[in-house]
């Protein structure tokens, strides 16, 4: 089994939002979009590349940015493709108490699995105070956080609010709940990689990166002593799922980094039962 645990699930007014300045800095970042707001573009992206499930992620950056793809969005794709799919929320932190009951409910009855954040959107370091209510609710709802970390292509967001260290200090504060650094921090990779190993709570994933351009410390370590703290990730429509897995067997990984990579970390960071 193939779990991808991180792609987006880009609407159709996001993709025009796109379409107004962010096309910039997606070729800054040498991405090339393969959507077009229709969700049967991620079905038929996963089945080229024989991937079984995958988490898509809402974002809510309401208050600062303007736009929102929303975890009723979300779920409602994961009900179209419910063996496919699985959601996870966002919330917006300056939102305070409603933050916290959209992040109930989004679980609670929407069925979403886990929540998203988006540091350098939100404008909040992930240690900011204003974000510890969150994470107590994430404790109490028993769901692990997803951080985007590392650079980005937001024309006019500073990168400065996503260095992995911060993920540190939550970690610590919060044993409880189970934190995802995405994009492996780049380039604060190094940092990245001594906060997951010091952290039994914290994993990384390698979405949005073409394999052949992953750091090779990034490489040694996740196929070696990180292999149980890794995730495949895509970060779909970024990227093909299909060239990242084709890159992915050029670096001729251990098998046992494969399996734990592809499957067995995110059946325990998502709580998927495996079929006896």
């Amino acid at each position: 089994m193939i779990i991808d645990t991180h792609s987006q699930l880009f609407t159709k007014e996001f993709m025009e939002f796109v379409k107004k300045g962010e096309l910039k800095g997606l070729d800054t970042m040498g991405y090339a979009l393969f959507f077009k707001g229709d969700i049967k573009d991620t079905i038929l992206d996963m089945e080229e590349a024989g991937v079984d499930k995958s988490v898509v992620v809402a974002i809510d950056a309401e208050t600062t940015k303007g736009y929102k793809i929303s975890n009723e969005i979300v779920a409602e794709a994961v009900k179209k493709y419910p063996d496919k799919l699985i959601g996870f929320a966002s919330v917006d932190p300056h939102k305070g108490k409603l933050a916290l009951n959209e992040l109930e409910y989004s679980i609670k009855e929407l069925g979403l699995k886990g929540l998203k954040l988006i540091p350098h959107l939100i404008e909040v370091f992930p240690n900011d105070k204003i974000m510890y209510p969150i994470y107590e609710k994430a404790k109490e709802l028993k769901i692990p956080i997803l951080f985007h970390t590392g650079t980005h292509f937001h024309l006019g967001c500073k990168i400065k609010y996503n260095k992995p260290e911060f993920i540190d200090e939550i970690a610590v504060d919060f044993p409880e709940v189970n934190f995802i650094i995405a994009h492996f921090g780049y380039p604060w990779f190094y940092s990245a990689l001594a906060v997951v190993q010091k952290n039994f709570n914290v994993y990384f994933n390698i979405a949005g990166w073409s394999p052949k351009y992953i750091p090779e410390p990034v490489i040694k370590q996740m196929d070696s002593i990180l292999s149980n703290k890794v995730l495949f990730g895509s970060d779909h429509p970024l990227l093909s799922r299909k060239r990242i897995l084709t890159e992915l067997k050029e670096l001729n990984l251990k098998e046992a980094t494969k399996s734990k990579l592809f499957e067995e970390n995110a059946k325990q960071i998502l709580n998927l039962k495996t079929k006896s």
